[in-house]
């Protein structure tokens, strides 16, 4: 992947890439920080600077930036997690110049237009996310409930990425504040711009819009956390306004890139990667007690977590939904000794590879957007330094034999250690009851 790379003084880090296949371009900033860079008691910070960052700055009035974007036939979003937030802009190439200045404005001047106020109303905005995502959404307690159980206290993915509403109601306008100050710098961000473009050109408006961005107080220092171990299988019931009980079956795991990483991917789609994998046929499609099967390793920058979420299918009124869900997971169980015990057949493997290389050139076909090019260099970058990763992210898959996977399942999924969450349909009219 052809790119071009520069740091400007402020050390705003800045990585072009051209492709005229459409006359198009992304503008993807990264600031290198999500939800594991805040404290206990004040969580929700990074989610609540994304709402923050789309609503006006030192030179764009409130409402302005979304505006100005539509009128030139552009879109843009922005996402946080755990260990980044990322924003883009997709536009034409020709309001190239629009969305630099939009996106530096915003870098550089955000606090001149902040104010308690508006930190209140997107406060409250938060809130109302967190209720609809969450509390009122069927199963939106469960990924909370479950990194509670895989995570120590002051882990820093121990906390939802969009924070507690205790707080979120105790966060002062100056704790915001220094929060941005602290990490939303240009040293603390790197920035792409992929697509339609002329590599000097854009150089030239990027050292435009962004030289003038005060640089910040100083690096920011690495994560200092308490390490994610288990030693026994833990178990929580917990109970929600839902028709079918559903079953969690989570474990500790590499973090993204390092060994063991990349194979258990190829596990993820052997148990549960489409309707001819393991589980899919065996709970979905032969013994029929369940509605659908997932399985993904969920890569980050500390730990990672491998998952299994299997939703029960209605059957047999006389049968309890626990006594449902201890089928269900006898059956899992059985899947995951069978693959620690012997390597998938060749043919399966293969599956299992192409899927992933599918999937991997599929996200290259885009420039934009969430998955795009664009921001595929600006995650490389962010992960190994390096914004041409394609090749040696994919080499990992390709180098893989049947054998590894079959290690990777006996090392890191045992049956003894992991964390088990069951929801079952509510018997009382209060949601979110714990047993």
């Amino acid at each position: 992947m052809p790119f071009t790379q520069f740091t400007l003084s402020n050390g705003l880090h800045v990585i072009l890439h051209e492709d005229h296949t459409v006359p198009l371009v992304t503008v993807n900033v990264w600031y290198h920080v999500g939800s594991a860079r805040e404290k206990p008691g004040r969580t929700g910070f990074a989610h609540l600077f994304e709402h923050l960052m789309f609503e006006g700055s030192g030179h764009v009035k409130e409402g302005e930036f979304d505006t100005l974007l539509e009128g030139a036939g552009a879109t843009n979003n922005g996402s946080t997690q755990n260990d980044r937030t990322n924003y883009f802009i997709d536009t034409p190439s020709s309001a190239l110049e629009l969305a630099l200045f939009l996106e530096s404005d915003r870098m550089g001047y955000l606090l001149d237009a902040m104010s308690p106020e508006r930190v209140n109303g997107q406060r409250d905005v938060v809130k109302n996310e967190r209720r609809q995502n969450y509390e009122n959404a069927p199963y939106g307690m469960a990924s909370i409930e479950i990194d509670k159980m895989l995570f120590p206290e002051g882990h820093p993915y121990r906390w939802p990425t969009i924070g507690y509403m205790e707080d979120l109601t105790a966060a002062s306008y100056d704790d915001v504040v220094e929060f941005f100050r602290k990490y939303y710098q240009p040293a603390n961000a790197s920035l792409v711009i992929a697509g339609d473009i002329d590599p000097a050109k854009t150089r030239a408006l990027v050292e435009k819009w962004f030289a003038d961005v005060k640089a910040g107080s100083g690096p920011v220092p690495p994560i200092d956390y308490p390490r994610a171990m288990l030693t026994s299988v833990t178990r929580k019931t917990i109970e929600d306004r839902v028709q079918l009980p559903r079953l969690y079956m989570s474990w500790i795991t590499p973090s993204l890139f390092k060994p063991g990483d990349a194979e258990l991917d190829v596990v993820s789609q052997i148990l549960a990667g489409g309707k001819n994998s393991r589980l899919y046929k065996r709970l979905v499609y032969d013994l029929q007690i369940a509605q659908d099967v997932t399985a993904y390793q969920a890569s980050a920058a500390l730990d990672s977590q491998f998952q299994i979420i299997v939703t029960a299918r209605p059957g047999d009124p006389k049968s309890t939904p626990a006594s449902v869900i201890e089928r269900i997971k006898g059956i899992v169980d059985e899947e995951i000794a069978k693959l620690q015990k012997t390597p998938p057949a060749a043919r399966e493997f293969q599956r299992a590879i192409n899927q992933i290389e599918a999937s991997f050139y599929n996200r290259m076909e885009s420039v934009g957007g969430f998955g795009g090019k664009g921001d595929q260099l600006n995650a490389y970058y962010t992960a190994t330094g390096n914004p041409d990763y394609f090749n040696e992210d994919l080499s990992r898959y390709r180098a893989l034999s049947a054998g590894d996977i079959q290690a990777a399942a006996a090392f890191w999924l045992p049956l003894n250690r992991r964390v088990e969450l069951t929801v079952e349909p509510a018997k009382t009219a209060e949601p979110g009851k714990h047993e």
